[in-house]
């Protein structure tokens, strides 16, 4: 350990740094996954950028040399039990077990490696705008520039293709992926995931968009016919005028539906339940169904008398009643903060992936019971919908 740091500080003093990498979290719980660093310039000062990559976010700072040195004891053994370090002239690597004991490996290198010290990279995105669907969909100019009114509509869009990305590749799939967008509406998002999936996923991706308007759809498919001869890959992709409730595909791995309005999302979630998909997204927008439920039955406190408090109360009630009925249907369910698209203060994504798991569906019902009861709510849409024309024992 004394050998590493002596190695760390040397590369410090003499500006040999790369950069360095903290990995292997102490805590499997611990939503800190790894701490990435390289030398900047700011403002004619040479410092470290520290980017900690959380599960769901990135945050950066930066500090001197003397507080690098610092922070990185300090994260050592406590938190990470992995560091790669790149210097100029060699691989140092200190693996950390979990009763403390430390292995140091050092490399020498031969090649000729120079420090890159500019602060502000391009992100690396997942899509790429200079792809021909963009310009036909009306986000970016025929040169593949992001139009300035429609810079925070791509931004919004890079980063809800990060977060399913990353909620797909915790996802065991078989080698070809039949993919639901539904209420896919513009197309943005549709494109967006099926682009970056293709892209860099190693399976084959079959993606359908479901549109009840017929003049999207018919847009759409015609945008897909355009980009063949440009973009071949596109050849698995369509859309198809339907609702949520009459679809009814041949095979459904994953099922996404973002902002399907109030009761449409629980017609999504149990589309996706009764056809055994592994995966199902949903962000949920309007929650009037049980809003209304909630107003008829007269039963108020000290909280939901106020009309404001009655809407977030009936949006929570809506959601976890949800989360309930994919765990109840063998779902390991998962809530999530998402962001924002087309300006609506709608942050939920409701994750449920099928799990082998035995499940406690008598406790669960207990609990979805008791808390409709608890707010007068005579029916919750989607547990009622479960039970009518069952299937599959629901």
């Amino acid at each position: 350990m004394e050998k590493f740091f002596e190695k760390l500080d040397s590369a410090l003093k003499n500006n040999a740094i790369v950069k360095m990498t903290l990995s292997k979290p102490v805590s499997k719980n611990n939503e800190l996954k790894n701490i990435y660093i390289k030398p900047i310039l700011l403002k004619d000062n040479k410092m470290y950028q520290f980017t900690y990559r959380y599960e769901r976010r990135d945050e950066t700072k930066n500090f001197d040399a003397r507080q690098t040195l610092q922070q990185v004891k300090n994260l050592v053994h406590e938190v990470f039990q992995n560091v790669s370090l790149f210097t100029l002239t060699e691989d140092v690597t200190l693996l950390v077990s979990k009763k403390g004991k430390p292995t140091l490996m050092c490399k020498k290198i031969n090649e000729n490696r120079d420090v890159d010290l500019s602060h502000d990279h391009e992100k690396q995105r997942l899509i790429d705008p200079t792809n021909p669907w963009w310009f036909l969909l009306g986000l970016t100019s025929r040169d593949g520039k992001v139009l300035a009114d429609m810079q925070h509509k791509f931004k919004q869009i890079c980063k809800y293709v990060e977060i399913v990305d990353g909620v797909m590749r915790q996802t065991k799939f078989d080698d070809e992926i039949h993919i639901a967008d539904m209420g896919a509406g513009k197309g943005y998002l549709t494109f967006a995931l099926y682009e970056s999936l293709t892209t860099h996923y190693d399976k084959k991706i079959v993606m359908e968009g479901v549109e009840i308007r017929k003049d999207l759809v018919l847009k759409i498919n015609d945008i897909i016919e355009k980009c063949k001869d440009a973009r071949p890959c596109v050849s698995t992709i369509r859309f198809i005028e339907n609702s949520i409730e009459n679809y009814k595909p041949e095979k459904l791995d994953a099922l996404i539906a973002l902002h399907a309005c109030d009761t449409a999302t629980d017609d999504a979630i149990l589309k996706g339940i009764r056809n055994n998909a592994k995966l199902i997204i949903c962000a949920p927008c309007c929650h009037k169904q049980i809003r209304r439920e909630m107003e008829k039955s007269g039963k108020t406190d000290a909280m939901t008398r106020f009309g404001i408090f009655l809407e977030r109360q009936s949006v929570m009630i809506t959601d976890a009643v949800r989360a309930l009925v994919l765990e109840y249907c063998g779902y390991k369910t998962q809530v999530m903060e998402f962001i924002e698209i087309d300006n609506t203060p709608k942050n939920v994504l409701l994750v449920g992936r099928k799990s082998d798991k035995p499940v406690d569906k008598d406790a669960i019902a207990k609990q979805i019971r008791g808390l409709l009861e608890q707010y007068g709510i005579v029916e919750h849409y989607l547990w009622r919908n479960l039970w009518r024309n069952s299937v599959n024992g629901w």
